[in-house]
């Protein structure tokens, strides 16, 4: 079993680029030893209030910090062709050898319906995901060979042409998935998995599926990356971490799917039935910073390889410096 690594999530949908960028570089300094950043075209809340452009933001993550960095998660699907998500995801490569991965999702209408295309049902969705996935597999093994790739298939179509900027080593491909089918089919075609928190025993029953498809595909899971992005609310009193929930992060007591509303202003007006005991069972919300810590433990017992974290208030810099100092030293693996 392999170390664990603790990120920190970088959530460009509620802090502009270069505070998202200085907070990330903070959190290294205190320990924090990669960045996930969200690809958003538009805020779950308008309260957030910030939505930039994911991939001018991680060249800057690249140069203000050492650590591994990527997208949790990019849709390869409709805003933008999967030869571009590619091209982008190369290039991070090339320029920081090694630090840079490339998380993939099937998307939400929130960001991708923008474009004023069909918004599909989930299924077609996985599956247009998981084609984009193929190609930029494609590109970026025949781009290494020094040869060309093309694609026909059901959702896209790609000329011949390679990436002509190419890392030594392509990014690992990691797929979102919450759902079983999509568990084991990142485990057949792609690096590895990610995923959000979750009761353990859901999250036993994606590493499962996971496996089986990467047995199929003649590969053992345990060698392939499993990460988690884990939200919480942590401040100095409980009433500060429940009120920076509610304010900050209402989208995350939402019991019900969410990938097919449009607007932050139809989320806003969700948002006010959101009640503190929404967040049960779904985001620790507490003052003590061990409450925090034994949380996060139980997902690493459970084998995750890398846990970005993601505190939902403003305070970022005295919940950085917090867990920087009685959090991230006592979690082991």
């Amino acid at each position: 079993m392999g170390s664990l690594s603790v990120g920190y999530a970088a959530m460009l949908e509620q802090f502009a680029p270069q505070e998202a960028v200085a907070l990330s570089a903070l959190a290294e300094q205190h320990g924090f030893t990669g960045v996930m950043a969200t690809d958003h075209f538009q805020p779950w809340v308008p309260q957030q209030g910030q939505s930039s452009f994911v991939w001018s933001v991680l060249g800057a993550l690249g140069e203000r910090t050492t650590g591994d960095f990527g997208t949790g998660v990019t849709a390869p699907s409709f805003r933008l062709h999967p030869a571009v998500v590619a091209q982008a995801s190369a290039t991070l490569a090339s320029m920081y050898p090694g630090r840079h991965w490339l998380g993939i999702g099937s998307g939400e209408a929130l960001n991708e319906h923008v474009i004023g295309q069909y918004w599909p049902e989930p299924a077609e969705r996985i599956s247009r995901m998981f084609e984009a996935a193929d190609i930029i597999k494609k590109l970026f093994t025949a781009s290494l060979a020094g040869r060309d790739a093309k694609h026909s298939g059901q959702y896209f179509k790609l000329e011949s042409t390679r990436l002509w900027t190419m890392p030594a080593v392509a990014p690992e491909i990691l797929v979102a998935t919450a759902g079983p089918v999509t568990a084991k089919r990142a485990g057949k075609h792609v690096d590895g998995l990610i995923t959000v928190g979750a009761p353990l025993e859901k999250i036993s029953m994606l590493f499962g599926r996971f496996a089986e498809g990467a047995r199929e595909s003649g590969r053992d899971a345990s060698t392939m990356p499993k990460v988690l992005q884990l939200h919480l609310s942590w401040a100095p009193t409980e009433e500060e971490a429940m009120q920076n929930a509610l304010t900050e992060w209402p989208n995350g007591a939402m019991r019900f799917p969410k990938a097919d509303i449009r607007s932050p202003f139809e989320f806003e007006q969700m948002a006010k039935m959101v009640r503190a005991e929404d967040f049960d069972g779904r985001m620790v919300i507490s003052s003590d910073p061990d409450v925090h810590r034994a949380h996060i433990q139980r997902f690493a017992d459970l084998g995750f390889d890398r846990i970005y974290l993601h505190n939902v208030g403003r305070n970022q810099r005295e919940w950085i410096e917090t867990f920087g100092r009685d959090v991230l030293p006592r979690l082991v693996r």
